[in-house]
């Protein structure tokens, strides 16, 4: 079990600190619904979970055939719904990867980025396309 302390600060802002780092993360309220946007929404840490889960499960699979994706590479795009309530409705990732391994290792590492546990926690109804980009993370 991890635990993180949440402190509303006031102004739509929290602090949450991570409690075995003690790493700490602020929020704000997105423009769109009566914040600043002087940091990471709620739900822009959810497109943020995704995208640094699918790289990290790509990598440890990656290191168990070899394969070394040091410089990967992930942008997700959120979009919202706001009827009948406010919601994440799609999450559009994009994955950038250093290398083109063979059809036969782009094949499995595809599959990996779906068994991404963020992904699998998400609601069904929340849009998760996946494309990757071989031999393009530098771009």
């Amino acid at each position: 079990m991890v635990s993180t302390q949440v402190l509303y600060e006031g102004d739509l802002h929290c602090q949450a600190t991570h409690g075995p780092s003690s790493n700490q993360l602020t929020t704000d309220a997105p423009v769109d619904n009566h914040g600043r946007g002087e940091s990471f929404s709620p739900t822009d840490l959810v497109g943020t979970a995704l995208g640094t889960c699918i790289l990290t499960v790509m990598d440890i699979a990656a290191r168990k055939r070899g394969l070394d994706l040091t410089g990967a590479r992930a942008t997700v795009e959120k979009t919202m719904a706001t009827a009948p309530v406010r919601r994440i409705a799609k999450l559009a990732v994009e994955v950038h990867l250093p290398s083109s391994p063979s059809a036969e290792d782009r094949a499995f590492l595809e599959q990996v980025a779906r068994t991404c546990p963020v992904e699998k926690s998400l609601h069904p109804d929340v849009e998760v396309p996946v494309t990757i980009h071989w031999g393009s993370a530098s771009a």
